[in-house]
Formats: C-alpha cells, sequence, structure tokens
C-alpha cells in the first residue's frame, strides 16, 4: 500500500469558520467542564466512504486498514465503490488530502433523523480553513442527497447500530486509559490559556491523518479533536502503550494552548526559522503543509511540550524511551531537529523552575 505523510495538526484548521458554531446557554451548562468522546454517526458515513475511494484504499496510512473492523467495512461497502458520489470525494482527494478535512470535520454539522440529514443547531460550518485552504461550501451541505442515497443503498444506518457496541468499547478505552483530565489540568498549571471542555471524535477508520481545532463563541472556548482509537500493542509494554497514545492525543491537545504564544512571538520565529533546509527534510511527501516557520516551529513546540509533560509525570527510564521514540518518529515525519529543540527547551525550563511555559519562549527563543 501507498504511504503518505499526512498528519497536518495545525490549529489554525478551523480558525476560519469560529463564527460559525452556536453555543447556546444550554449547551454551556451542559458542556462546562467536561470532556465528550463520540464515534459520530455522520462523520463514520464520511470514513467509510473515503476507504473505499481510490485514494482511501491506496492509502494506509491515512486509513486503518487492518483489523476486522475494515474488514466489515470492505465487506459491506466496497461494492459502492463505483458510486458517482464515491468518484467526487475521490477527485476531491486527489486535488488535496485537505478536503478529507472538510469532509470529515463538517460531518458533525448534520445527524440522522430516519432517512435525512437534519443541520446540527451547535455546529453550522465548523470545518471552513485549513492553513490558508478555504472551503466555499460545507460539503456535507453540497452533497447532502448522494450522502443520504448512498448511506439508504448501502444499508450504512445498519451497519452503525450493528457497531454501537464495539464503539462504546472504543470510548470506554478511552474513557478508562487516556488520562485526559491529567493532560488538560497540567496544560492549564502551564499556560494561560483556559478551555471549557473537550469533544474528541473518534473512528477506527483512522490512522494518520489527525486534525485539531479550537472553537470559541459565546464566550466559551471548546477543543475538538478527530482521533484513532486507542492503541494496544502486544508487543509493548503497558508503559510502552501509555506513552505510545499519550503522545498521539497530547499532541492535538497542547495545539490549542501552544498556539497562543507562538503567536505573540511570530517575530523572532520567523528570524529563528527562516532557514527551512535546516529544520526540516524537503524530500519528505506531507512536509509542504508546514508552509512557513510559524507552523514549523510550532509542530515542533507541541511534541517538546509532550516531552516535558513526560518528564514531569514519568519516571526517568519512561522519558527517555519517550525522547528516543518522539525524535524517531518526527525525523521519519521530516521534523529532523527534534533533539536539537527539546534539549533546548529542556534546559530552559530547568532554569526557570516553576514559571510557565509560555513565559519561557523569549529565553528560548534567544538560544536559537
Amino acid at each position: 500500500m501507498k504511504k503518505l505523510t499526512i498528519v497536518f495538526l495545525l490549529i489554525s484548521f478551523f480558525a476560519q469558520a469560529q463564527e460559525k458554531v452556536n453555543f447556546t446557554e444550554k449547551f454551556k451548562k451542559e458542556n462546562q467542564g467536561k470532556y465528550n468522546i463520540e464515534v459520530n454517526e455522520v462523520k463514520e458515513l464520511l470514513q467509510i466512504m473515503i476507504a473505499i475511494t481510490k485514494t482511501g484504499l491506496e492509502n494506509d496510512d491515512m486509513m486503518q486498514q487492518e483489523g476486522p473492523y475494515y474488514q466489515s467495512v470492505m465487506k459491506q461497502f466496497k461494492a459502492y465503490e463505483k458510486e458517482p458520489i464515491i468518484h467526487t470525494f475521490d477527485s476531491l482527494l486527489i486535488e488535496t488530502l485537505i478536503n478529507n478535512v472538510f469532509l470529515t470535520g463538517n460531518g458533525i454539522s448534520y445527524h440522522f433523523k430516519g432517512n435525512q440529514l437534519v443541520k446540527s443547531d451547535v455546529y453550522i460550518f465548523p470545518a471552513g480553513g485549513v492553513n490558508g485552504v478555504k472551503a466555499v461550501e460545507n460539503p456535507i451541505t453540497k452533497y447532502k442527497k448522494e450522502l443520504e442515497d448512498f448511506a439508504i443503498k448501502s444499508d450504512f444506518r445498519s451497519f452503525y447500530k450493528k457497531h454501537k457496541k464495539y464503539y462504546a468499547e472504543i470510548i470506554a478505552q478511552y474513557e478508562k486509559e487516556a488520562n485526559v483530565v491529567k493532560q488538560w489540568k497540567w496544560l492549564e498549571q502551564n499556560f494561560d490559556t483556559r478551555i471549557n471542555a473537550y469533544t474528541i471524535y473518534c473512528s477506527p477508520l483512522i490512522n494518520g491523518l489527525n486534525y485539531t481545532s479550537e472553537f470559541n463563541n459565546n464566550n466559551f472556548r471548546l477543543i475538538y479533536m478527530s482521533l484513532p482509537p486507542l492503541v494496544t500493542n502486544s508487543y509493548m509494554s503497558s508503559i510502552e502503550n501509555e506513552l505510545f497514545n499519550t503522545r498521539v492525543m497530547f499532541t492535538e491537545i497542547d495545539h490549542n494552548y501552544v498556539a497562543k504564544p507562538t503567536n505573540e512571538h511570530k517575530i523572532q520565529i520567523n528570524e529563528a526559522f527562516k532557514d527551512r533546509n535546516y529544520w526540516v527534510n524537503e524530500a519528505v511527501q506531507g512536509i509542504d503543509a508546514y508552509s512557513t516557520p510559524k507552523y514549523i516551529f510550532d509542530e515542533y513546540m507541541t511534541y517538546a511540550v509532550y516531552l516535558l509533560y513526560c518528564k514531569n509525570h514519568y519516571k526517568e527510564a519512561d522519558f527517555n524511551a519517550a525522547y528516543t521514540a518522539t525524535d524517531q518518529v518526527m525525523d521519519a515525519r521530516g521534523f529532523t531537529k527534534m533533539k536539537e529543540f527539546t534539549d533546548k527547551l529542556l534546559t530552559v525550563s530547568a532554569e526557570n523552575e516553576g514559571k510557565k511555559i509560555e513565559y519561557l519562549y523569549a529565553d528560548f527563543l534567544a538560544k536559537f
């Protein structure tokens, strides 16, 4: 299968559409201080439709193509790969894989009522822009009739209902093992940013394309994440699995905290990271998604902050394992100076014990 490095992880994903959510007083009251994990029905329909496009079938980085769930998807839905709407989606993905985000990210703007898709009162057009690329129209609105027809023809709703027990198991594992509250608390101890609620949308079909955004409406800030299920690898120890899963989630969450100080120090970052060829390997597919010094810095910073978290919460041997694994992952993604970046941040943090991370930026950037 073709491998593509497509993990964008940019806080700006939905920035252009933040005004197109509607956090009512009722919504705020029901969600304040809480986190929610969901395998959303409409998003799962879109994930399945993308999975049977030619692009989805060829891309085992974007789509999780192992395990019984994927086999069940192929058994029921691959027969519909020639449908015109699947061809349309494939054309969109060929144009840019960012369209995966526009399609799945806007899935929450509708819900099923019988065989009809009904607009959400909360999420109107949640995924409107990615790294400077804008969606002119909510694609779920544009392809509403085709989505409804595909769901009926393929008997999608029965498939979703049949797998609800499995979805519940995914959610239960997150609630038991993900340490969301622990990460949330630590980040708010180390940054001034305050978030009112977290929502994690999960799909068994997600592999390498994870994304996050923050919605800010009616004095309520919500972090939105699209993530794969937690991983339990038999060849890894329990602590290794925990570190792996923590990295996947933490490096999504902390984009929303790193963004503010990064923007405040944009001038210094642009100067320190202007030599693009030094900081990234242009030969790695997907690195062009990080098109500016700020985006490059922000990606390094999110992973370095994860390692600071590990240093605060794990034994030295476990931290060292996380440090090595993170350096290897980032290098493979084209971020070749992770060790240099992290070592500088660890040094500055040790020199300023007790100081919030966002107030380390000036001293930290002075080292480059």
